[in-house]
C-alpha cells in the first residue's frame, strides 16, 4: 500500500506497536469485549493494512519453529490431561494433607517438576480445580496452597527450554542447546523454589487451617486411564532424551505428538481441544507487531540512546532489571518477544538471564504470568478468592528473593560467558 507516505511509516509502526502493547498491558479495551489475544491480532492486522509490512513480510516475521514446538508440546500435555493423569496425581497427594506444610512442599515440588517438562500453564489449569476442591473438603485454607502451586509452576518452568512459552521462544530464537540451558538455570530455580516455600510457610503460619470443611461442587474430571498415562510418560521420556540430541526440537516434538494421536482410545478431537489456540494466535500477532516496529528502526534507536546514557541491555544486571520490570507491565511472553530482538546470539548468558528473570518476575503480581491468571480464575469458580493484594503479599518478597538469586548467580566467578 502506498496511501501512507513512506516517511510516516516509522511513526505509524511505532504507534501501532505502542497501542498494541498498552492494550496487552491493560488486558482489554474499555467498552469492548476484547482480550489480549484479540488486541495482538488487531495490531498485526494494522501492521499489514497500513503497509508497514507486506503480507509476505508479515508471514516471515512469524517464527514457525517456535509455534510448532509450542503446539506439539500442548498435544503431548493433552495426553496427560485427557487420560486423567493430572487429576490422579493431585488426588494421590491428598494423603499428606494432615501435615499442612509437608503437603504444601510436596505440591510445590511436584508442580515444579511437571512444569519443567510440560507447559506450566496447562499444569495450573489441570491442578487448580482438583486442589481447590480437595482443600475445601479438608477444611484447609486453599489460598496459600494455590499461590504456592502457581509460583512453583513459574519457578519450575524456568529450568528447561520447554517449561513455558517464553523459554521455548528463547531456546528457538537463540538456538540454545538443551543441556547447557538446564545446567545454567536449574540451581537458581531450585534455590528460588526453596525460598518461595519458606516465604509462604512464614507468611501463613497459623493460617493453613481455620475454615469449615465444605463439600465443593466438583467438575466432571477425566477418569484416570493407567495405560494412556503410561503411554504419555514413555512418550515424554523419549522426548526429553531426544532433546539432548542435535535433532531440531520442533521436529522431535511434532513426531512424538503425532505418535500420541495414533490411538484407539483417545479421540483426536479430544486431544486437540486441549491446545491453547488463543496463546498460539497471541504469538502470531505479537511476532508480526514486533516485526513491523523493528523494521521501522525505532526500538534500535531507543536502545542505542539508552546505551549512550549508560543503560546497556547487554549488561546482565541491567538485563535482569529490564526483564523483570517489563514482564510485569505487559506480562512475560510479550516482554520476552520484545527484549529478545536485542540480545547477542554469541553471548548465551544473556539468553539464560532473560529466561530466568522474565519467568521469576511472573510471580510478582497477578498479571505477571498467564499461570497466575489461570489459577486465580479457576479458583474463583469454587468460591476461592485470591485478591491482587493477597497475591502480591507473597509475590513481592518471593520475586525479590528470586531475582537476588539470579543476580548472585551472575556474579559468581566463572559463570560469565
Amino acid at each position: 500500500m502506498d496511501w501512507i507516505p513512506q516517511h510516516w511509516m516509522g511513526l505509524v509502526a511505532a504507534g501501532i506497536f505502542t497501542a498494541t502493547y498498552l492494550g496487552v498491558a491493560v488486558g482489554g479495551v474499555p467498552g469492548l469485549a476484547i482480550d489480549r489475544t484479540g488486541i495482538a491480532l488487531l495490531g498485526a492486522i494494522a501492521m499489514v493494512a497500513t503497509g508497514v509490512l507486506s503480507m509476505p513480510q508479515a508471514l516471515h516475521a512469524i517464527d514457525t519453529p517456535t509455534l510448532l514446538l509450542l503446539y506439539a508440546l500442548m498435544v503431548v500435555s493433552a495426553q496427560f490431561r485427557v487420560s486423567g493423569f493430572y487429576t490422579w496425581t493431585v488426588l494421590l497427594l491428598r494423603r499428606f494433607m494432615p501435615r499442612e506444610t509437608l503437603f504444601l512442599l510436596i505440591v510445590m515440588v511436584v508442580t515444579a517438576i511437571l512444569s519443567s517438562i510440560l507447559v506450566n500453564d496447562v499444569i495450573c489449569l489441570a491442578f487448580t480445580p482438583v486442589l481447590a476442591v480437595s482443600l475445601l473438603e479438608a477444611g484447609l485454607n486453599p489460598v496459600p496452597f494455590l499461590i504456592g502451586m502457581a509460583m512453583a509452576s513459574n519457578i519450575g518452568s524456568a529450568v528447561t527450554i520447554i517449561g513455558n512459552p517464553q523459554n521455548m521462544l528463547i531456546g528457538q530464537m537463540g538456538r540454545l542447546a538443551f543441556r547447557p540451558f538446564l545446567a545454567w538455570c536449574s540451581i537458581p530455580s531450585l534455590i528460588s523454589l526453596a525460598l518461595a516455600y519458606g516465604t509462604i510457610v512464614w507468611l501463613y503460619r497459623g493460617r493453613f487451617r481455620g475454615i469449615t470443611p465444605a463439600r465443593a461442587a466438583a467438575a466432571s474430571w477425566p477418569q484416570f486411564n493407567r495405560r494412556q498415562s503410561i503411554k504419555g510418560l514413555l512418550a515424554t521420556g523419549a522426548l526429553v532424551v531426544l532433546f539432548f540430541t542435535h535433532i531440531p526440537r520442533e521436529l522431535t516434538a511434532l513426531s512424538i505428538a503425532g505418535l500420541l494421536l495414533c490411538s484407539r482410545q483417545m479421540r483426536t478431537r479430544d486431544m486437540l481441544e486441549q491446545v491453547d489456540w488463543h496463546l498460539l494466535t497471541l504469538f502470531c500477532g505479537l511476532f508480526i507487531v514486533i516485526g513491523g516496529v523493528m523494521l521501522s528502526g525505532a526500538p534500535a534507536a531507543l536502545v542505542a540512546d539508552l546505551q549512550r546514557r549508560g543503560i546497556d541491555i547487554h549488561n546482565l544486571y541491567v538485563l535482569t532489571g529490564i526483564s523483570a520490570l517489563l514482564s510485569n507491565v505487559v506480562s512475560n511472553v510479550p516482554a520476552t518477544m520484545l527484549i529478545i530482538q536485542f540480545l547477542n546470539p554469541a553471548h548465551v548468558a544473556e539468553w539464560y538471564v532473560l529466561a530466568l528473570a522474565s519467568t521469576f518476575a511472573g510471580n510478582l503480581i497477578t498479571i505477571g504470568s498467564i499461570a497466575n491468571l489461570i489459577t486465580i480464575e479457576q479458583a474463583r469458580t469454587y468460591g476461592v478468592i485470591i485478591s491482587f493484594r493477597e497475591h502480591a503479599r507473597v509475590g513481592v518478597p518471593v520475586t525479590i528473593l528470586s531475582l537476588l538469586v539470579v543476580l548472585f548467580w551472575i556474579w559468581l566467578p566463572g559463570l560469565r560467558q
